[in-house]
């Protein structure tokens, strides 16, 4: 086959329109041939001679996309050193654009003899492994428009491919469970509905099915087992045509797009799937082990383990830290996704031992004129010593916020001594955050991910219930801060439901009425139950999947009702932490941008914080205290709004307090359901609370009749859906403009 000297960048397989430039580094190769397969499975080899800064390759004028590929790389097998090759081998393409195949398990695709990890084994592992495909590059963008919702206005939804549409009825069957489906107007006309601003995808980047899962009947359905960081995941394609799944991404990232919903990536750029010493060799254990991971060094046949799945990335190599960069830069460039969470980020700032702010990758992140553009969200631990960082990432960063997940589950549940750390973390926590510079939008708050139970769960199960994993249910977290309401699981009893209900609204509406940025996952809206189990990884069926014909129809309707207050009312959404400073309004004496009240209606003091009401307080928030301006320049103000919370079990009679200018207030939200339809509140009325329940009061405004009035919505919410409850009462939420 003719070839051209071809260039050292880029790295991967490039197709320019003509033919296809293949560019592999490896700094410990002797040689490499590039391997491609025709249809029937028939192998050509290419030797890539011409080498630049460890950089093999060469240009073959003749191949086109939907070529199938890989590669073999010569060198010495010494493991003992960290070497590990072995030409026997065809190694995947660590920049391939798009992967066909699967791994098919067996002794060709492991390096050593199964009774001897220290053998080597030369069994050909071509017919066993995936491979790369060259892709053609080009897409109609025309019309594609990124929203760049500012992080004050965002609203995350954490959604898994399949999972969230695979059983969706107005979706076509032969599109369910892929990235079309994603696209499809039933599920966007849904995040819309919500309110949602940007979906999060779990994994996407191609990942291996783990082979002790395979043998157990189960597969890999979380993705957290990345193999390849360019190519999107194939078996989320709708179409088997090779190489289709990048045409198909693109398609549902413009259709994102066009609906004003961003495009945020779980990546997992800590470890891949290659896993510790015992591992297959698939792609950069062959290709350049000592270069790609962390090895022990006092014995480098063995790999150092930050992550917990056996490896962890040598961001200390240059080329790793480039294959990482380049493939941050690809998804923005060429797919124009919109962001990044980055899964166990701890890792990341490992360049040595301890976990470093100021690592490397970092500085990369914070000089790249594309990268840096973009969201950037950090899971803020690992698995290593010190890896907890919740608070500790750069400016540049927002953070998943363990402690608002924990923070908020335990107050609900009525934990004691949990108030002041509430307060925290209701107003953006700025214990966590404000040293750094940064404001409250760096605290992404969650109540529920993927990994753990679902918000129906939270609410139905003390205990997990793992046992469909097939590991006697040892695995998941045993500290999941849930409560079933007095009975574990399934229950007819309606008063447990009633509570269950109201906890789950208690919790939707406190992560909507937080400063930070809000993060729903997918189906807690609806309803989900995984029927406690807290650890659905390996649950590639109904377990994970979104049942949409149980939907908590009425559920899905308050959501979006605090969603909308939310994004109505940027009292609840400020770019800057409260100060407790006086705000003057024009006719008046000046209030505090922010006050803590106590159910008889006078401010909280220091001692007050631990006492015996400690399960019960008010928050006045200030619409005159925004203290900000929109993007024409002009002053942000708002109404003034109460937020009262009572965690514990019996009512509390809260008196509304003398607010200065606020002579009436409203009642907007009552997850119990018992004030919906009241007049308008004054001062020193006395308010009653019920136990395990908040209410939002909103100053009263009487409409000018001569400007016109919209009068506000009444959304009755009347059921609870799934199939062991019943129908019980449930609250209407008031929410007007």
């Amino acid at each position: 086959m003719h070839t051209w000297p071809g260039s050292a960048y880029p790295l991967g397989a490039t197709f320019d329109g003509n033919g296809t430039n293949f560019a592999l580094f490896s700094e410990g190769a002797e040689r490499v041939e590039l391997c491609l397969f025709d249809d029937a499975g028939a192998e050509t080899r290419v030797e890539l001679r011409d080498v630049d800064a460890f950089v093999h390759h060469g240009y073959l004028p003749a191949v086109q996309p939907g070529q199938r590929y890989g590669y073999r790389v010569h060198g010495p097998h010494d493991p003992s050193s960290g070497k590990r090759f072995n030409p026997h081998k065809l190694l995947l393409d660590p920049y391939a654009k798009a992967v066909e195949g699967q791994v098919m398990w067996g002794q060709p695709v492991f390096g050593y003899d199964f009774d001897d990890p220290d053998s080597r084994n030369d069994e050909d592992s071509a017919s066993h492994q995936m491979m790369g495909v060259v892709v053609n590059p080009y897409f109609d963008w025309s019309g594609d428009r990124q929203p760049k919702t500012p992080y004050s206005e965002s609203f995350v939804y954490e959604a898994h491919v399949r999972g969230l549409t695979e059983l969706h009825p107005a979706v076509p069957e032969e599109i369910r469970g892929t990235y079309s489906a994603i696209a499809h107007p039933a599920i966007i006309e849904h995040l819309q509905k919500l309110g949602v601003t940007a979906i999060e995808l779990m994994p996407v980047h191609q990942f291996v099915n783990d082979s002790v899962l395979e043998e157990n009947g189960l597969s890999n359905y979380w993705g957290y087992n990345t193999i390849a960081f360019f190519a999107p995941q194939n078996t989320y394609a709708s179409s088997g045509q090779r190489g289709q799944q990048v045409q198909e991404f693109k398609g549902m990232v413009k259709a994102l797009h066009a609906a004003g919903i961003e495009v945020i990536l779980d990546v997992v750029y800590n470890h891949t799937a290659e896993g510790n010493h015992l591992g297959p060799t698939l792609s950069m254990r062959g290709i350049d082990n000592e270069a790609y991971y962390r090895l022990e060094d006092d014995d480098k046949r063995y790999y150092t383990d930050y992550t917990g799945t056996g490896n962890s990335l040598n961001v200390g190599n240059p080329h790793t830290l480039q294959l990482i960069m380049d493939s941050l830069r690809y998804w923005v460039l060429e797919m124009h996704v919109d962001g990044f969470r980055f899964d166990l980020a701890s890792t990341l700032a490992r360049e040595f031992y301890e976990v470093d702010r100021l690592a490397t990758f970092f500085e990369l992140v914070q000089q790249d004129p594309v990268v840096s553009q973009v969201k950037l969200i950090a899971e803020p631990w690992d698995v290593g010593p010190g890896g907890y960082q919740v608070g500790n990432f750069p400016p540049q960063w927002t953070e998943w916020n363990g402690k608002y997940r924990d923070t908020v589950r335990d107050f609900w549940r009525g934990e004691p001594a949990t108030l002041g750390e509430f307060a925290s973390r209701l107003t953006g926590s700025a214990d966590l955050y404000e040293h750094s510079g940064r404001r409250p939008v760096a605290s992404i708050n969650f109540v529920t991910a993927h990994d753990g139970f679902t918000l129906r769960d939270l609410v139905s199960y003390n205990d997990k219930h793992n046992e469909a994993n097939g590991e006697d249910n040892r695995d998941g977290a045993d500290d999941n801060r849930s409560w079933n309401g007095g009975v574990e699981g399934p229950t007819d009893d309606p008063a447990v439901l009633t509570l269950r209900a109201r906890q789950q609204r208690n919790f939707i509406a406190t992560l909507m009425l937080s400063q930070g940025v809000p993060m729903l996952l997918h189906g807690d809206e609806l309803g989900r139950t995984q029927r406690g189990n807290n650890n659905g990884y390996a649950q590639d069926n109904e377990i994970t999947w979104v049942d949409w014909s149980t939907a908590d129809q009425p559920l899905v309707e308050f959501t979006a009702a605090l969603a909308r207050l939310r994004r109505e009312h940027p009292t609840f959404r400020r770019r800057r932490f409260f100060n407790g400073r006086p705000v003057r309004r024009e006719e008046g004496a000046p209030i505090p941008d922010i006050a803590w009240l106590r159910p008889d209606g006078t401010q909280m003091q220091p001692e007050d914080w631990d006492s015996g009401f400690g399960r019960a307080v008010g928050v006045f928030l200030n619409g005159d205290g925004i203290r900000e301006r929109d993007r024409r320049g002009e002053p942000i103000s708002d109404r003034h709004f109460m937020v009262l919370f009572n965690a514990g079990d019996d009512v509390v009679d809260f008196v509304v307090p003398d607010v200065e200018f606020s002579p009436k207030w409203d009642v907007v939200v009552d997850t119990a359901g018992e004030h919906a339809d009241t007049e308008p509140l004054e001062p020193g009325a006395g308010l009653p609370v019920q136990g395990r329940s908040l209410m939002v009061l909103r100053e009263h405004e009487v409409p000018e009749p001569a400007v016109g009035h919209t009068v506000a919505a009444s959304l009755a919410v009347t059921s609870v859906g799934g199939p062991d409850e019943v129908p019980h009462a449930a609250p209407r939420a008031e929410l007007g403009g």
